[in-house]
């Protein structure tokens, strides 16, 4: 007889003990098909990918609405047994009300975490820095509110908006500590320097990651400790990649070679019954 899926509040209380020690790595699938066949490669928890997730549905990141978004939380939520951290955006609103009404509806969902990022819409790279920590002000206190115990990220999105000052990605994520923040994260950060600065300048807090190519293992991470390591749209863009070099082969050279070696149907179809009936 198989055991009672886990709820919402106990999938929450996993989430948060998985930031109080050790490292681990929550990978971001973008349907139900990849969430729950990472779910069965043992990862603890898994997160959204907001690029993953567009793309798959063909919307450049970030233009996606806030209702496909929670509806898509929803979906991994209701689809998995592990703790799901939503990818959610810059809470789709740049004042802190509507942030708050945004973090409200994301908690709403089910998820055991969000992210929100210090970075609009449009072409200014970042909220002014006392804006951006009002906004982080009223996502905590929306957490707070909705009685949740879900885990709140705070992003400092300078590294990948063209702004990569390390002394400013410290003061900010040092301000988004002290307004309530539960984790801190600064995607393009990928010195080992600049990884020791963020966790030294925030700790006890635990620090994300975003791990890639950087030549770092999980172990050397941990480490250096950083305590949650995501892939962000990674694993999507594998599939993409390989998805449009076969697709274009056949186009332009007319040739499959592309298809050598595939998982077969069958494998696939083994794996989903049998995580069929777990879930039954």
């Amino acid at each position: 007889m198989n055991s009672p899926r886990p709820t919402v509040a106990e999938k929450r209380k996993t989430f948060r003990k998985l930031h109080e020690t050790g490292c681990f790595v929550i990978p971001n699938p973008w349907n139900v098909g990849t969430a729950r066949y990472l779910q069965g490669l043992g990862f603890k928890a898994l997160a959204t990918t907001s690029g993953g997730h567009a793309h798959s549905l063909g919307f450049a990141d970030g233009l996606q609405s806030r209702e496909a978004v929670l509806a898509h939380c929803r979906e991994l939520v209701a689809a998995t047994d592990v703790p799901l951290n939503a990818d959610f955006e810059n809470g789709f609103a740049d004042d802190p009300d509507g942030v708050a009404d945004s973090v409200t509806r994301g908690v709403a969902t089910g998820v055991a975490g969000l992210s929100i990022e210090d970075s609009p819409k449009g072409d200014k790279p970042l909220y002014d820095f006392d804006l951006s920590v009002a906004r982080v002000k009223a996502a905590r206190a929306a957490v707070d509110r909705a009685g949740g115990d879900v885990v709140f990220t705070a992003r400092a999105e300078n590294f990948i908006r063209g702004v990569p000052d390390l002394d400013d990605v410290i003061r900010r994520l040092k301000a988004y500590a002290a307004a309530g923040a539960d984790c801190l994260y600064a995607p393009g950060v990928k010195t080992r320097e600049q990884i020791a600065a963020v966790v030294k300048a925030v700790a006890p807090k635990p620090v994300k990651f975003l791990g890639g190519a950087f030549g770092f293992t999980v172990n050397d991470l941990a480490k250096m400790g950083v305590r949650r390591i995501s892939v962000g749209g990674s694993l999507a863009h594998v599939a993409m990649h390989a998805f449009i070099r076969v697709a274009t082969e056949i186009a332009n050279e007319g040739r499959f070679d592309g298809f050598a070696d595939l998982t077969t149907n069958a494998a696939l179809n083994k794996f989903f019954s049998e995580d069929r009936k777990k879930l039954s």
